[in-house]
């Protein structure tokens, strides 16, 4: 690829149904193994609006990998990007990157970038998406038109009829689809309007009951929607496209280590991916950047529920060395809406869902439920000697703290000592 800042590099590509550009992947088999590559680390981008900025954020997140790199050790460095269909709304801010142009104001109406993703990552489903921002532009009072409005959202993200594929996907077993998606759409808008004014998208403290912050909620609700439909696609694309592509990378060198890292649901694509594995192989490690999915999803046994466990917990034997979790305490996506967005019934826990363990996100508070994980600070976690193996939960909220409402630092991911970790965790460097 050109205008990389790292060499060798590569893309591999995937459809919404995890079918593989199979060009690319055994181009990615024969060149690792010409090339005699010791290492491969790959890399899945979160919620992306276009392949463009998906590359973009693989280049800064790896451009500070071979100045890390110790001189005369023997290791073969090569990178991957994984390329996913998922979106994100345009006016999100993303440190080290400019807003797009076409984007609006937060808490406005959908602006051209959002329109144009949402029609891209929905096919046929154009009028719908024009319906929906007229009702945010015009923002109608009334129930009615905000009942409508919930519909719309959910009917968007809806698997489509016939296409075989599960309507929900929990991280945990015998978890229920969320609440979001099927009760009363007014109270959910209320909700997500309360959970916006306290994470400072519409100001200070709470929401005052006000029509336009309703519509503020009303707009969250289609923002975890759509990121609820992408969180599904991410487990499809790690387990049935992902796993098997690295499969071929691995016979073609067995003795490669690869390195999966993963941003927010790109996280929950490369965690899923460990199942997709085939036979006995292995990764070398494996880290979350802010994983936007349940913080149980590799428990033995649920806190609340002891029948029950996490469902990537078999999963866990496919890392040889650390399974690392990193989590900041400034992510608002992952530590307010993440939570109110993932329980089951909105009696679950308390209103916002801020001391709520049992629907947090990894990302927010690390693994959760694993006997012997190890909690680090990253400063702590860069210097003394990291664990071999098992699951490690690091504090990154030293770094990770950029970001405006309503993600906060969610997207703050591109840091030196990010990089460190990463190469820490898979003994490819020193720290």
């Amino acid at each position: 690829m050109t205008g990389m800042s790292v060499r060798p590099y590569w893309e591999l590509g995937f459809d919404a149904d995890g079918d593989v550009d199979t060009r690319r992947c055994d181009r990615l088999a024969e060149e690792v193994a010409q090339l005699g590559i010791t290492d491969l680390v790959v890399f899945a981008h979160g919620w992306n609006n276009d392949r463009a900025m998906a590359t973009g954020l693989c280049d800064r997140f790896f451009a500070p990998f071979p100045g890390l790199l110790g001189e005369g050790d023997g290791i073969r460095l090569g990178y991957a990007g994984v390329m996913w269909p998922s979106m994100r709304f345009t006016d999100e801010a993303v440190p080290a990157f400019p807003r797009a142009s076409a984007a609006g104001e937060p808490g406005a109406g959908l602006d051209a970038g959002t329109r144009t993703a949402l029609e891209t990552v929905f096919p046929g489903r154009g009028q719908m998406v024009a319906r929906l921002a007229r009702l945010l532009e015009e923002r109608p009072g009334g129930a009615s038109a905000l009942d409508e409005f919930t519909v719309l959202a959910r009917g968007l993200a809806r698997v489509p009829e016939g296409s075989g594929a599960a309507v929900y996907t929990p991280d945990v077993e015998g978890d229920e689809p969320p609440a979001m998606l099927g009760e009363d759409g007014v109270a959910y808008c209320e909700l997500f309007a309360t959970a916006l004014a306290g994470a400072g998208e519409c100001g200070p403290g709470l929401w005052d009951g006000g029509p336009d912050g309703l519509w503020d909620g009303a707009r969250e609700l289609l923002r975890q929607a759509t990121y609820y439909a992408m969180k599904r696609r991410a487990g499809v694309v790690g387990r049935h496209g992902l796993g098997p592509a690295l499969g071929t990378v691995a016979a073609a060198r067995p003795g490669t280590r690869i390195h999966l890292v993963g941003h927010s649901f790109g996280g929950r694509l490369v965690a899923y991916a460990l199942g997709g594995l085939p036979g006995r192989t292995t990764v070398a490690s494996l880290t979350l950047l802010q994983g936007a999915f349940s913080h149980y999803a590799f428990a033995d046994r649920l806190p609340h529920a002891t029948a029950r466990g996490g469902v990537l917990r078999a999963d866990r034997g496919r890392v040889s060395g650390p399974l690392v979790s990193c989590h900041s305490r400034h992510d608002t996506a992952l530590g307010v809406l993440y939570p109110l967005a993932s329980r089951a019934a909105r009696d679950d826990a308390s209103l916002l869902g801020l001391d709520d363990a049992r629907w947090g996100a990894m990302g927010h508070g690390g693994i959760r439920a694993v006997d012997g994980c190890a909690r680090l600070e990253l400063a702590g976690a860069l210097k003394e000697p990291f664990p071999e193996g098992g699951c490690v939960s690091v504090d990154v909220s030293s770094v990770v703290r950029h970001g405006g409402p309503p993600a906060g630092a969610h997207s703050d991911i591109c840091h030196e000592e990010l990089a460190r970790l990463v190469l820490t965790a898979g003994r490819i460097a020193a720290p």
